[in-house]
């Protein structure tokens, strides 16, 4: 099956034939959409009232529905990928394959996202962010400049599941979370601070501080965790 690109779209990287790009989406110079992405797929409320009005085909319901989004330049957007409207991608931004980015989502420039990881509402993440494959992040979390999270890391934003006032967590500019963590709703981890591998983090991380375990309590701060690192890498 072939794609789509809107007429209202503005184009000025690669796009395959393949994808579906809809709604006024602009997307920059020296960017490339891989087959079978998906650009500007419409919120639930704008989906819902499109469909109402009984068009023809899918394609025309999506089309009539869809905000479209931003994608600036040097972007890498990989098979798969589904991308809402109403989301800002900022340049040189690269996503693994089948990325889900939803509406009201803004990826400030040089991060990186991997396979299979969903951004579950309205999320910022900061420049130069790395995020491993298969992490979820739900609507309301900040994630600010230059942290790294690892594979399989789990964040949630409903203290009393379900319907609680959502909260979600923040991870703040150069902390770490290591793979597997779970990071309950509303929890801050300081600037600079890491979480280890596995970790269930229930209270606030403070700045620098390295915590494990479950729940992830203090261990030591961030001079001892680089004393070990560069221990580690001389072997």
């Amino acid at each position: 099956m072939s794609g789509f690109i809107s007429p209202r779209s503005r184009i000025k990287g690669t796009a395959s034939p393949n994808a579906f790009v809809f709604g006024a989406t602009e997307i920059g110079e020296a960017t490339f959409v891989d087959d079978m992405v998906t650009i500007g797929y419409p919120a639930r409320h704008r989906l819902l009232q499109a469909i109402e009005k009984r068009l023809t085909d899918h394609i025309s319901v999506m089309e009539d529905a869809s905000l479209g989004s931003f994608i600036g330049p040097g972007c890498l957007i990989r098979r798969g990928c589904i991308i809402y409207d109403e989301v800002i991608i900022e340049g040189d931004v690269e996503l693994g394959h089948n990325v889900l980015i939803r509406s009201g989502t803004m990826i400030r420039s040089g991060s990186r996202i991997g396979s299979g990881s969903m951004l579950d509402g309205s999320v910022l993440v900061g420049r130069g962010v790395n995020i491993q494959s298969n992490v979820y992040i739900p609507h309301l979390t900040k994630i600010m400049d230059n942290v790294f999270i690892g594979p399989n890391v789990v964040m949630t934003n409903d203290p009393y599941p379900v319907g609680s006032p959502l909260k979600g967590p923040t991870i703040a500019t150069g902390a770490i979370i290591g793979a597997g963590a779970v990071i309950l709703p509303g929890v801050e981890v300081g600037e600079g601070a890491v979480v280890g591998a596995g970790s269930v983090v229930t209270r606030n991380v403070p700045p620098r501080a390295v915590v494990f375990g479950n729940p992830a309590k203090y261990a030591y701060d961030v001079d001892e965790y680089n004393r070990k690192r560069q221990a580690y890498l001389k072997k």
